[in-house]
């Protein structure tokens, strides 16, 4: 049995749950999410509890067990304590500015780029070099801050470009100096 999915999912008081079928929504604090599961698998809801279980040993019933009661937790810690990224911006001239809710990033080129986040993103800068993507969707908090992660990736040599906050860039040595 999965560890991760025979667990089941502690719904707090201020959030409330309505369950049709394999299509759940969410209403908490911060929001509202909702998201359809695969059919195999069977989400149950009572005492504030979820609990979902698989019909059952197949190797794809086994892997979405885990996956379904993951995405259900993320779900509910979303909409009661938001999700957030923080990139930082290495280089010499490289900045992020925000205009309205879009971003404006100097990183190099010979053009400004600008990034319009998707709805329920919340982007802000703290400093010219740093960038803290918000929401409640987990999944879409990652893919925005991959997406701009992707405008310029960190180079090994300098460690220039757009990194995340907790990632290490492992360096390389340059050349040698001629003979």
């Amino acid at each position: 049995m999965s560890r991760i999915g025979k667990k089941p999912v502690l719904v707090p008081k201020e959030v409330t749950v309505s369950l049709s079928g394999n299509s759940l929504m969410v209403k908490g604090p911060k929001g509202e999410l909702s998201n359809e599961f695969h059919p195999n698998m069977k989400i149950e809801y009572k005492d504030s509890e979820i609990i979902v279980t698989r019909p059952d040993d197949l190797k794809l019933n086994k892997a979405l067990h885990g996956l379904t009661r993951a995405l259900i937790q993320n779900m509910i810690n979303g909409i009661t304590t938001a999700y957030s990224k923080t990139l930082d911006i290495v280089g010499v001239g490289y900045r992020a500015e925000l205009k309205g809710k879009n971003l404006l990033i100097n990183i190099g080129y010979s053009h400004p780029i600008y990034f319009m986040p998707p709805d329920g993103i919340t982007l802000q800068t703290p400093t010219q070099t740093q960038v803290v993507i918000s929401g409640i969707d987990k999944q879409l908090v990652g893919l925005v801050a991959a997406k701009i992660r992707s405008i310029r990736q960190p180079e090994p040599y300098k460690g220039k470009g757009i990194k995340y906050s907790d990632e290490f860039i492992q360096r390389k040595a340059g050349k040698t100096a001629g003979k």
